[in-house]
């Protein structure tokens, strides 16, 4: 097995990697899930018994259906070889319609926006809890500047720690999580046991009465704030190869017994003081945190707090992999990533964490108060859940399912999604806006990038290169030129077979002609398998030109640099490249000669006929593309000798010209 995925096996380490990993998210939303159902329903004078007993009952089947049958019995089988998230997913079924490319599309740019909110809203709802504790409320009141200043302060360092790397701290997100999952149940049961006829909440006919209640004032729409109770489902899939499915499903009839009984012990609590005069004259109530002993609330808001911490800590992991995903799916710019950790899965990307920190912070600046961001919350999952439910469509129809029981699970699981939908999308002009616009320009980014390599793909002029080698044995041979370098590399995007874009061959022979022992032509393909690493050679019959493809894994670094020099030492040692010896040289016996990257720089030639959109597409492309990270970097190549070349980008038909020269005996 990969050394990536020994964590994968069913181990007790694997499930607590599992409870710090994959629940951080849904682990904090008793925190304020059953705060927003009340609030949103006018506050505690306006709910009754049977309002309280349908919304747990209303949270449990939705945690039922979404989170354990859709997500932990079917999502979880679906993992290409070991990962799972959306874009996984896509790889496995791309293949079936290019349109497939649009869920996909959408769901992570869905995903992504909506990642933004959880810090805000888990941190800020945790502080918040403060003010419940006497020594905090008689010092500073119910001053929600205080709140957003402390907020502000832990995020800030949340943020800062990610460059250094989440190795140390990660081995301790498992036993805390697990000690968190145990206090919400313990904390839950000491208040269930005071009414043990809350179970009756588990009985789906109380949801059913619930949402056609007069009770509810809200009617369809109270499932907005349901919904916040299985946000972190997604989670349980995207962080598959993080720690194995059979380690997702022992944990998480756990985990799910926990929450139940959380939920179940606010219910029991909101029933047991909804007439108490001190409660129904509160600001922003939380049943959370109220319902605990006096003496268990200091201890309650700090390990509340820890545990957000730990949500948004295992939120920006799941960022940062889901955007290095779509960077190697050529969905997105490439953007600078490093890896501060022991692990590969441990990376970091500067630009993203930065984004997230500004954007988040905004956001409780702006919002100021939990309930307000509970608003903006939820709404875009919803749609990431149903991109997801249509991807898992077709996995399981190419999987060879009977197609009746496909179309009508797809079916069941997407009228439920497009349901909370519909109830989320009421939240739009209360904040749920702000995920929307943020998904909107994730997604026109990812748009352009994926149009714009469609439209160069599918347009460029390309060249054989077999139809050159007679030209390029000459300058090769040619003793009146000087050497440029010993192997000269090109990094090319497109190639089938001997075919490359027209703009290599001219940078060979008309930018200004190189001549080389060895002609390099390396393109990068990644695959659908996560940890891929092979090579293909064609030397195109000479021992002067080298056709590579890497096949790389989606999860592995592109540090071509590298995996030249041992593909170098492999075609010399079979002796189908001569050997470089190097006369001066601090390494004795040296037959390896250096090495020239040539980065073409392409810019839009005022020549091409592209329709207005097009053209538009592909500017804004080169745009992002100068103002993001460069192939230098991306490729490794920092410390490696590159010479970048700017050479116009002729895509489609060139515009002819239709001068007419002027008679002779007209005066200029």
């Amino acid at each position: 097995m990969d050394k990536n995925h020994k964590i994968s096996k069913l181990s007790v380490g694997g499930l607590l990697v599992a409870m710090g990993v994959v629940y951080g998210d849904i682990g904090t939303s008793p925190l304020y899930v059953m705060k927003a159902i009340v609030e949103g329903n006018g506050g505690l004078a306006k709910v009754s018994p049977d309002f309280i007993l349908g919304a747990v009952s209303l949270i449990f089947w939705t945690l039922t259906l979404l989170t354990t049958i859709k997500y932990v019995m079917i999502a979880l089988n679906a993992d290409n070889h070991g990962e799972g998230g959306i874009f996984s997913l896509y790889t496995l079924v791309r293949k079936g319609s290019k349109y497939l490319i649009i869920p996909a599309m959408i769901g992570g740019a869905a995903l992504l926006a909506d990642g933004v909110l959880t810090p805000a809203v888990t941190v800020t709802t945790a502080v918040e809890g403060l003010r419940d504790i006497p020594l905090f409320y008689n010092h500073f009141g119910s001053d929600q500047n205080t709140i957003i200043m402390i907020t502000l302060g832990i995020l800030l360092i949340l943020f800062s720690i990610q460059r250094f790397g989440t190795d140390v701290v990660g081995k301790a997100f498992g036993p805390v999580m697990l000690a968190w999952f145990t206090f919400l149940g313990v904390a839950g049961l000491l208040n269930f046991s005071q009414d043990w006829t809350v179970i009756r909440a588990l009985n789906p006919v109380y949801a059913g009465r619930l949402l056609f209640s007069s009770d509810n004032h809200l009617g369809l729409f109270i499932l907005g704030n349901v919904f916040l109770a299985t946000t972190g489902a997604e989670a349980l899939y995207s962080d598959l190869g993080h720690v194995g499915k059979q380690n997702i499903r022992f944990s998480w009839p756990y985990i799910k017994t926990c929450l139940t009984l959380n939920y179940l012990g606010q219910a029991a609590w909101l029933i047991e003081v909804q007439d108490e005069a001190f409660y129904l004259e509160m600001e922003q109530l939380n049943p959370f945190f109220n319902m605990l002993p006096n003496s268990w609330m200091l201890f309650g808001v700090l390990f509340a707090t820890v545990a957000a911490i730990i949500a948004s800590q295992a939120l920006l992991s799941g960022s940062f992999t889901l955007v290095s995903e779509a960077i190697k799916l050529k969905l997105f710019p490439r953007l600078r990533i490093l890896y501060p950790g022991k692990s590969i899965g441990q990376m970091y990307i500067p630009v993203v964490n930065f984004v997230l920190w500004f954007v988040c912070s905004m956001i409780v600046i702006t919002f100021r108060t939990s309930s307000h961001m509970e608003a903006a919350y939820g709404l875009a999952i919803t749609v990431t859940m149903l991109m997801t439910t249509l991807l898992l469509h077709e996995y399981l129809l190419q999987a060879g399912k009977p197609k009746l029981m496909v179309h009508l699970l797809t079916l069941f699981f997407a009228v439920i999604e497009f349901v909370f939908f519909i109830s989320s999308a009421a939240k739009f002009f209360h904040g749920g806006f702000v995920a929307v616009l943020m998904a909107l320009v994730i997604l026109a980014i990812m748009f352009i990038w994926q149009k714009g390599n469609e439209i160069k793909h599918n347009a460029e002029v390309e060249a054989d290169l077999r139809d050159y080698v007679e030209q390029i044995e000459t300058l090769h041979l040619d003793d009146t030129l000087p050497l440029t370098q010993a192997n000269v590399v090109f990094l090319v995007p497109n190639m089938e077979g001997s075919n490359i874009g027209r703009q290599f061959i001219y940078s060979i022979l008309d930018k200004r002609p190189k001549k080389a022992k060895v002609y390099w032509f390396v393109n990068v393909e990644v695959t659908d398998m996560p940890y891929t690493q092979e090579f293909e050679i064609d030397t195109l019959g000479t021992d002067f030109i080298v056709m590579v493809k890497l096949y790389l894994g989606f999860r592995v670094p592109q540090q071509v640099n590298v995996y030249l020099r041992q593909i170098i030492h492999d075609l010399m040692k079979d002796g189908r490249i001569p050997k470089q010896p190097q006369r001066y040289s601090i390494i004795p016996g040296r037959e390896v000669g250096d090495f020239q990257f040539v980065i073409i720089q392409e810019s839009l030639s005022s020549t091409t006929e592209l329709t207005r959109m097009e053209k538009q597409i592909m500017q804004a492309k080169l745009f992002i593309k100068r103002h993001t990270m460069s192939l230098e970097h991306w490729f490794g190549l920092e410390y490696s000798e590159v010479q970048t070349e700017t050479i116009p980008l002729f895509i489609g038909k060139t515009k002819k010209t239709h001068l007419t020269e002027r008679s002779h005996n007209k005066p200029f």
